[in-house]
């Protein structure tokens, strides 16, 4: 028999400590949802929405002003540094549109044709965000060269100057927004587009070092600095495209199936987990789950244990909204394998 739970939230606080993790390993943390406690206080989904929204709207009125502040400066003094920061800003602002799109649809319920609701647009606009940095680094690249091959002086140095450290302060405050609020509602997209704006605040900074170089008379040194911009960006798109294509295929962090089936094991009637699944929908996961009980209870016990075993993965499993449990009976001596009728479709 199977049990599933309407979607629903849980409340719970289960602190547990994290052992400091290698700086190697620091992008890959701030891409990947994690949680500081056990089972993370998980919002309603309308909530949820709502929040992701909300960041992303005070993120493009942030960027958008950023942006607009640079271009003033890039048309005064025509660095090309400055030029693929100012481009890249807006462009990552502009991401909020497909972002904000995926969160509206999340909201739609799920239908007879869309069973499992609108929640995978979010993995739509990673991918839209994804085309975006490669887009922004191509042209960041593209102006770098075209400067090293018809070197060009730079005005209004001071000026630039500036506007790189604005570019960084509005960069990183929108960087630790919006990877605060992905990181609480479960949106790896929301939480990609952050890395993607901290990085484009250090690409501010190296703006700004090519102001210095300037201004002690390296010619080269705005083109220059414009290429270390593009091989920035490039990182990013690296591990922001293997994010996003995690999530299109399906991939959870293994430690959650982990903490899943050590779940399953201590609730009371469970003898073994048999197939666990958990895949994400939107910045919200979802189990099916295959448990191993004893073949003499009756019905209602066994749905009693499938409940149980539920209710333990709602708290063990941050984000998990549904799941679906599966109780099958333990085979009894000489019994044959209830599941032989299958057995044919299940070759490939």
């Amino acid at each position: 028999m199977s049990h599933q739970h309407p979607e629903h939230a849980h409340e719970h606080d289960h602190p547990h400590p994290h052992a400091p993790a290698p700086l190697r390993h620091r992008l890959t943390h701030l891409l990947t949802p994690h949680s500081h406690e056990t089972a993370d206080k998980l919002d309603p989904a309308l909530e949820t929405s709502a929040r992701g929204i909300r960041a992303l709207w005070v993120s493009l009125a942030v960027l958008g002003a950023t942006a607009v502040a640079q271009a003033v400066v890039v048309v005064l003094s025509g660095s090309v540094a400055l030029l693929g920061d100012t481009v890249h800003n807006a462009a990552d602002a502009l991401t909020a549109v497909p972002l904000g799109i995926a969160f509206v649809l999340g909201r739609r319920a799920a239908t007879r044709r869309f069973t499992y609701g609108y929640g995978r647009a979010e993995d739509l606009a990673g991918i839209a965000i994804v085309l975006t940095i490669a887009a922004s680094a191509a042209f960041a690249a593209w102006t770098a060269v075209d400067r090293l091959l018809d070197p060009r002086p730079l005005t209004h140095i001071p000026a630039v100057a500036v506007a790189a450290l604005v570019g960084f302060a509005g960069n990183e405050w929108v960087a630790r927004y919006r990877i605060r609020v992905g990181r609480a509602i479960g949106s790896a997209a929301l939480v990609a587009d952050g890395l993607h704006a901290r990085t484009d605040g250090f690409t501010s900074l190296a703006v700004l070092l090519g102001a210095g170089g300037a201004a002690l008379g390296w010619q080269l040194a705005d083109p220059v600095v414009g290429l270390a911009i593009t091989t920035a960006i490039v990182l990013v798109l690296r591990d922001a495209a293997r994010e996003v294509f995690r999530r299109v295929m399906d991939a959870v962090d293994p430690a959650l199936v982990d903490r899943a089936e050590q779940a399953l094991r201590e609730v009371p009637g469970v003898r073994e987990v048999g197939e666990l699944r958990l895949r994400w929908i939107g910045h919200r996961l979802r189990a099916e789950v295959a448990v191993v009980v004893d073949g003499e209870v009756t019905v209602r016990q066994a749905h009693a244990i499938a409940v149980e075993a539920e209710h333990a993965l709602l708290h063990a499993v941050p984000r998990l909204t549904a799941a679906l449990v599966h109780a099958d009976p333990a085979p009894s001596p000489g019994e044959s394998d209830p599941h032989l009728a299958l057995a044919h479709h299940m070759t490939t």
